[in-house]
């Protein structure tokens, strides 16, 4: 058959190439195909893909084409290799100029191979970056647990609970390591293994932000249990959980970038809304625990929560810079031009976490001063807030001591 009928030609350019397909037409709008009167003017061959050869190399971009054989009705494409000599973020289009061809169905499969593996530019620096993280967490719970076993008597429930967070930490970079490591040896992403590696991340995340949020209404160490308010934290973790790994699933599980935006907007916006809901409440809880901490003059728990509190505020403003930025960073880059730095923007949350349990970590570290952290009913704390009246409704006195506190002389 003719050029004109029944082809369809497969495109690889580099993105900086991209204006190399196509050319000008009526009304300076760029055309792909060439029109009758495109052949005439840029010499174009009729019904075929405009392609000006790079500046660069002269076989750039590269077309492959395909025809319909006769009246048949599907055709196949023969396997080929392509080598690509340059660095840069390629990309691979299927066109058909015929209009003929209009709804014609494809089904296939590309396979892309960097020299060190199989792995996306753009993803293979975090390979590396969680090694790191994970040295950085087997420390953090080297000095963490090292003190956990030297006072084990003197430890308080929420630093059982920081002790998860960090395994729980150092048990995901591991995790996300050996997938990607996977990942670049094979080419291939077992959707189990990485639904696990996404669950036990959700898992965590979920933890870090209960850990905080409990914290900031004082478990522990202004009350000894959040009382009523244990069903609604629970709540708002399991929604947070879901939340999370739902989103997590659909960008990591499966064929990478095969989810449309609106896709990830859809499902970014719920877990958006319930961070913004969390930092909310850790805030208002954080302000009510200060206040009674000042009402009852006890300065060495006061101190460590105002710590905290410097540590929060930073860590949100923070926050609220980054995901300024990666807006700005993702609205400028249509293309992915900048991929070589684009592995940033995921590790910056993960440096952000850890930084923040650090700073939990040595607020709150195991030592044999600990009972002065702990809730204790000596020293005649009582809750004026609504959320703290549920706490010792119906207890007897001297229930709600979970450790005891030495007596300070003259106090």
């Amino acid at each position: 058959m003719e050029h004109s009928t029944g082809l369809i030609q497969a495109v690889i350019f580099e993105a900086a190439d991209r204006n190399n397909i196509g050319g000008s037409a009526y009304g300076g709008q760029r055309s792909i195909c060439c029109t009758p009167d495109l052949a005439k003017l840029e010499g174009c061959k009729q019904g075929e893909v405009i392609r000006i050869p790079s500046a660069t190399e002269i076989n750039w971009p590269m077309v492959l084409s395909i025809q319909f054989n006769g009246n048949d009705l599907s055709t196949q494409m023969n396997n080929a290799e392509v080598p690509i000599k340059k660095t840069g973020m390629h990309n691979l289009f299927f066109i058909a100029c015929d209009p003929k061809l209009k709804g014609t169905v494809m089904s296939g499969k590309t396979v892309w191979k960097n020299p060190d593996g199989y792995l996306p530019g753009r993803m293979a620096p975090l390979m590396t970056f969680y090694v790191y993280m994970a040295i950085a967490y087997l420390l953090l719970s080297a000095i963490w647990f090292s003190q956990y076993m030297r006072f084990w008597e003197d430890i308080l429930q929420l630093q059982h609970c920081i002790a998860a967070v960090i395994g729980l930490g150092f048990f995901e970079m591991i995790l996300w390591y050996l997938d990607y490591s996977n990942f670049n040896k094979t080419g291939m992403r077992p959707v189990v293994t990485t639904a696990w590696v996404v669950t036990v991340g959700a898992i965590k995340k979920t933890l870090s932000r209960l850990l905080i949020l409990s914290v900031s209404m004082g478990y522990g160490v202004v009350r000894p249990t959040l009382g009523g308010l244990t069903s609604k934290v629970l709540l708002i973790g399991a929604t947070y959980f879901v939340a999370s790994e739902l989103l997590d699933i659909t960008e990591h599980v499966g064929t990478i970038n095969d989810v449309s935006g609106r896709a990830r907007l859809f499902l970014g916006l719920p877990n958006a809304f319930l961070d913004a809901f969390l930092i909310l409440w850790i805030f208002t809880s954080l302000s009510k625990t200060l206040e009674q901490l000042q009402a009852k003059r006890i300065s060495v728990k006061l101190d460590i929560y105002r710590k905290f509190s410097n540590a929060l505020a930073v860590a949100v403003i923070a926050s609220v810079a980054w995901i300024t930025y990666e807006i700005y960073f993702k609205a400028t880059d249509p293309f992915n031009e900048r991929w070589q730095s684009a592995w940033i923007i995921t590790a910056f949350w993960d440096i952000l976490s850890f930084a923040l349990l650090c700073v939990i970590c040595y607020l709150w570290a195991p030592s044999q001063s600990s009972q002065r952290y702990a809730y204790s009913e000596d020293v005649g704390e009582e809750f004026d807030d609504e959320e703290a009246q549920s706490l010792t409704r119906g207890e007897s006195n001297g229930d709600v001591s979970l450790v005891k506190q030495e007596q300070k002389n003259g106090n």
